[in-house]
C-alpha cells in the first residue's frame, strides 16, 4: 500500500451551476465509490448551484439517488479558493479566518455536466493554472456542448447528421413567424432542445412540426435552459450509442461495443425521467445490429471523436435509420457515470470494468500535456 505522501491526489469536482447539477453529483458519487484509494487520494470538491466551491464529504452514499430524491451540493460550509499559480493549489476560506491550505492536486476529474463545466469554462481555468485534467480540452468541450456548432463541424468532416435548425435569441424575438415556418419545413416530428444542455433537460418532442402553437411552447421550454435552441427533424430508426476512450500511448481511440436504448413504456423518447428515474428503460449491449453496421457505428464513433478534437473520453449517440443510414446525433464529452448510465455499461461489456475505467481516465489525464507544448 502506498503512503499518503506517495498517493496521486485527484480532485473530483462536481455539482455546478447548470440544470444538470444533481446528475453531476450522482456521477461523482459513483466515481468516488470505484476509485482505487490505495493509489489515489481523493479531494472531493463540490460547486453549489450558485457557483460557490466547497470541500465536501467523500461519502458516495450521500451522492446517490434515494427514493427518487436527487442529491446536491449544500450551500453551507467554508468556501474554497484556487491559487492562481502552478502546481494547482487549493485553499479553504472561512469568514474572519486565515485561509487553510488544502494542498496541491495532481489531476482533476471535472465531473460536471452542462454549462459552466462541460463547455470549456472549467477546462480553460485548469489550463491557466497548468493542472492536468480528464476529458476534452477547451475547444472540443465548447464545440461539443453547443449542438449547432457540433453538427456543423461533424458535417464539415463528412459525417452524416439529420436535418436541423438553429433558433437564436434575436431571431426568436424579432421574426418568430419565419422561425416557425422553417421548423414546419423540417418534416413531421421534431425534437426541440436547448443547444447547450444535456441529460435530456428541456427537450420536447413535437409530433407535428406544422403545429405552430406546440412548437412555440417547446421552444419556450427549451429557452428556460438556454436562449439558443436547436430543432432537429425526427429520424425514424433505432437509438444507438458508443463509448470512446482516448488511445493509449498515442494510438487511435478505443471504441466500445455499441448499445441500443429501449425506452420505458409511457415515454415518447429518452427523456430525463426515462433515463434516470424509470426502471423500465433498458440497454441492449451489444446492440443487435448486422456486423457491417456495428463496424460502421464503431468507426464513425472514432471519427466523430477525432473530428471534434476530443480527448479522454466521449459518448457518441447515433440513429440507425430505417433507411439504412447511420446518423451522428450528439457527442457528449463528459457522459454520465451513474449506475444506469450507458457509458460504463458499454465498457463493462467490452471488457473494461468500472474501477478499471475510472483508473484509465485518471492515467490518461496524468499523461496529457499542459499548455500547447
Amino acid at each position: 500500500m502506498m503512503s499518503e505522501q506517495q498517493k496521486i491526489r485527484v480532485a473530483v469536482v462536481f455539482g455546478g451551476r447548470s440544470s444538470e447539477h444533481e446528475i453531476s453529483c450522482v456521477t461523482a458519487g459513483s466515481v468516488m465509490s470505484a476509485i482505487d484509494t490505495d493509489r489515489y487520494e481523493v479531494v472531493p470538491i463540490g460547486i453549489t448551484r450558485g457557483g460557490d466551491w466547497r470541500v465536501v464529504t467523500a461519502d458516495p452514499g450521500e451522492l446517490a439517488i434515494v427514493d427518487g430524491r436527487l442529491p446536491s451540493v449544500s450551500d453551507s460550509g467554508d468556501g474554497l479558493a484556487l491559487a492562481l499559480d502552478t502546481p494547482a493549489t487549493f485553499l479553504e476560506v472561512a469568514p474572519d479566518a486565515v485561509p487553510r491550505l488544502v494542498g496541491r492536486v495532481d489531476v482533476v476529474l471535472p465531473l460536471l455536466h452542462g454549462p459552466f463545466g462541460e463547455d470549456g469554462t472549467i477546462q480553460g481555468l485548469l489550463e491557466m493554472v497548468g493542472v492536468r485534467y480528464a476529458g476534452a480540452g477547451v475547444f472540443a468541450s465548447a464545440a461539443s456542448m453547443d449542438k449547432v456548432f457540433m453538427k456543423a463541424l461533424l458535417t464539415g468532416q463528412g459525417l452524416k447528421t439529420g436535418p436541423y435548425l438553429a433558433v437564436g435569441d434575436r431571431a426568436w424575438a424579432t421574426d418568430r413567424k419565419h422561425v416557425l415556418d422553417n421548423v414546419a419545413a423540417l418534416g413531421d416530428v421534431v425534437f426541440v432542445k436547448p443547444a447547450r444542455a444535456g441529460s435530456s433537460m428541456g427537450i420536447s418532442r413535437v409530433p407535428d412540426a406544422t403545429d405552430a402553437e406546440a412548437v412555440a411552447a417547446a421552444i419556450e421550454a427549451a429557452r428556460l435552459h438556454d436562449p439558443k435552441v436547436i430543432v432537429e427533424a425526427g429520424i425514424r430508426g433505432r437509438e444507438i450509442e458508443c463509448g470512446v476512450l482516448e488511445g493509449l500511448d498515442g494510438r487511435a481511440p478505443d471504441v466500445s461495443l455499441p448499445a441500443e436504448i429501449h425506452v420505458a413504456e409511457g415515454h415518447d423518447f429518452y427523456d430525463f425521467e426515462a433515463k434516470y428515474l424509470s426502471t423500465g428503460s433498458s440497454l441492449s449491449i451489444p446492440a443487435d445490429l448486422p456486423d457491417e453496421v456495428t463496424r460502421r457505428v464503431r468507426r464513425l464513433a472514432a471519427e466523430a471523436f477525432d473530428a471534434l478534437g476530443c480527448e479522454g473520453l466521449a459518448r457518441v449517440d447515433f440513429f440507425y435509420g430505417d433507411d439504412g443510414e447511420v446518423y451522428v446525433n450528439e457527442v457528449n464529452t463528459m457522459p454520465g457515470f451513474t449506475p444506469s448510465s450507458a457509458f460504463p455499461q458499454m465498457w463493462a461489456a467490452t471488457g473494461l470494468d468500472y474501477p478499471a475505467l475510472v483508473d484509465r481516465l485518471v492515467r490518461t489525464a496524468l499523461n496529457r500535456r499542459t499548455g500547447l507544448r
